[in-house]
This record gives C-alpha cells, structure tokens and sequence, in this order.
C-alpha cells in the first residue's frame, strides 16, 4: 500500500494540526538548506547534524524515518515522504514538541550508541526493530516525562504510528473504513468492512 501527501495532511488535520485549505503543511527534508522545518529560522545545526534550539534538523528527521521503517507494517510504501510531510506539519510552531522529539532521538542514539556503536539512524533494518525491543519500547506506558524509553515511546514510536493509522491508506490496513478526517460518505454506512 503506497502512503501518499494526502495521506499524510489527513492524519495531520487528525491530530488537530493545520488544515487542510491549500494543502499547504510544510515539508521536513533530509537534505541541507531546502527547507527543513524548524520552529527558529535562525538555528543552526549543532555537531550531531540537527539543528539547534526547538527544530528538529536533518539527523533527527532520519531517525524518525528509521523508527517508522522499523515499526510500520512491510505492506507499506512511500515510508519516507509520508514521515517528511506528517513530521514537517506536526512540528511547526511547536517547539515544546520539537524539543522532545530531539531528547528523544538524542536518547535513542545514546542507547544505540551503548549497545552497537552507532546512531539508530546508522543501523541496519534488523538491529533497528532489536534496538527498540531491547530498550523495551514496547511494553512502557508513553510518557513524555517519564523514563527514557517512555519518552521515546511517546515522541517516537507512538507519533508515528499514530500519523500511519489515522490515514486513510493506514486505517485501511487495520480495517477502519472511515479513520478520522477521511470522508466516506453514507455509502461507507451501507456497506460492511468485507466488501
């Protein structure tokens, strides 16, 4: 199943982030100077390649890439935009959120760093989905106070795949035939979810 933009502004407009007249959410990318969002225009990238202050920079946009790859299903394609465009909604003009999702890669990296000798974003798909279950992500109530993992459950983990099933593409694969914000109209009432 291939996410698109669309899918991406529907969760968005799903979390109560921006609307959807123009379409027009900003778009976070991995590449210097074409745009990462950042909530301080004038923040500079710091030594670990994000960008200073509240932006969530290059470094910690591959990170969410890399967690997403890791815990979104196989069945899912266009991983990379989806996170991009949900990401650069989600973060602009919220630099309390953008803070915590850079302690929470910088946490991840640390832990990574520890256990393999390299960042998250640096390992390979299998060491990725073993990081997080190592850290035991799964099995901690989200939190973005609590203990490191929490944290990382909650800015991480649980953001992501939050923006994956409130789309239309992602509801689809847990069978919701009508995820918030995805209009389906009455025929949509009529009919069952085996169709």
């Amino acid at each position: 199943m291939q996410l698109s933009r669309r899918d991406a502004m529907l969760a968005l407009s799903a979390a109560g982030v921006g609307s959807l007249a123009g379409c027009g959410a900003p778009v976070a990318s991995d590449g210097p100077g074409d745009g990462t969002t950042t909530d301080n225009d004038d923040a500079t990238d710091d030594e670990n390649g994000g960008a200073g202050g509240d932006a969530v920079g290059d470094h910690e946009l591959s990170t969410l890439i890399a967690v997403a790859h890791a815990v979104y299903p196989s069945a899912v394609d266009g991983v990379d935009e989806f996170v991009r465009t949900y990401t650069g909604g989600r973060v602009d003009g919220d630099g309390a959120y953008a803070r915590g999702v850079a302690e929470a890669v910088e946490t991840l990296d640390d832990y990574t760093e520890n256990l393999y000798g390299v960042r998250y974003a640096d390992l390979g798909d299998e060491e990725r989905a073993e990081a997080l279950d190592v850290m035991s992500v799964d099995v901690v109530d989200p939190d973005p106070d609590g203990t490191d993992p929490q944290r990382v459950r909650h800015y991480l983990v649980n953001e992501l795949l939050y923006a994956l099933y409130a789309s239309p593409t992602g509801a689809s694969l847990a069978g919701l035939e009508n995820p918030p914000g995805h209009p389906g109209g009455t025929r949509s009432y009529q009919e069952g979810p085996d169709r």
